[in-house]
């Protein structure tokens, strides 16, 4: 019998061993392919909110790295800059609102050379579906209410939710999400507002080796976390 359960015991160490590798080579070839998309659903933002007539360089190359996080919301984020002829016109902020309801919302929001908001994207969350995830556009307009909005101070009191005495509104049955992504944009505009001529005169460095592995073990993502309701 003892013999009969080493035998089983190995059977099933080699499943696993066999399993884990399967894995870890699916993970490996597609790991190219899903840089790949994300990399083309970016550009895809990036051009929605800073428009082809607006910029004549590269916007994804044209990228640097930012050490800021009390603003920014991780250690380093990146920051594109959109140039025509030269001269800098608007910048696209990549910010990170770590008080969501199901945990971090990463988005991205444009502003111009004169600081008004030209749009704000969500890239990524874990909001609950039918509630929180109404940030996404294919969901509500709601994300569409940043448009053409200034940051008048560091504190801006209108940046807010309804509920809250402001001028953004919450969604129905959620206010955790919009009320913490409004807080969170608030804070990216500020400080692309107020950085604007040190951010668009840094070094592109967004995406040599070196920066791009900091990066991502600095910014490592929150395990998925599953919510019922806010």
């Amino acid at each position: 019998m003892l013999k009969n359960m080493q035998k089983n015991g190995l059977i099933l160490g080699a499943f696993a061993i066999a399993a884990t590798s399967l894995v870890v080579a699916t993970q490996y070839l597609t790991a190219d392919r899903i840089a790949e998309q994300q990399r083309g659903e970016l550009l895809r933002t990036l051009n929605t909110l800073i428009p082809a007539a607006q910029h004549d360089n590269d916007l994804y190359a044209d990228c640097t790295l930012i050490a800021a996080p009390d603003a920014l919301g991780a250690p380093l984020q990146p920051v594109y800059r959109s140039r025509l002829a030269g001269e800098g016109n608007a910048l696209a902020i990549q910010a990170t609102a770590t008080d969501g309801y199901s945990g971090n919302i990463h988005f991205l929001v444009a502003i111009n050379d004169n600081g008004l908001v030209q749009g704000v994207r969500v890239l990524q969350h874990k909001e609950t579906p039918g509630l929180g995830d109404k940030i996404e556009l294919k969901k509500s307009d709601w994300i569409l209410s940043f448009d053409g909005e200034r940051v008048r101070s560091e504190n801006d009191s209108r940046w807010a939710v309804r509920r809250d005495n402001g001028m953004f509104d919450q969604f129905t049955g959620a206010t955790i999400t919009p009320r913490a992504l409004v807080n969170a944009v608030r804070k990216a505009v500020w400080y692309g507002q107020e950085n604007s001529a040190e951010l668009f005169a840094a070094a592109s460095n967004c995406y040599t080796e070196s920066t791009q592995t900091a990066a991502a073990a600095m910014n490592e993502l929150e395990p998925n976390i599953t919510e019922l309701g806010e």
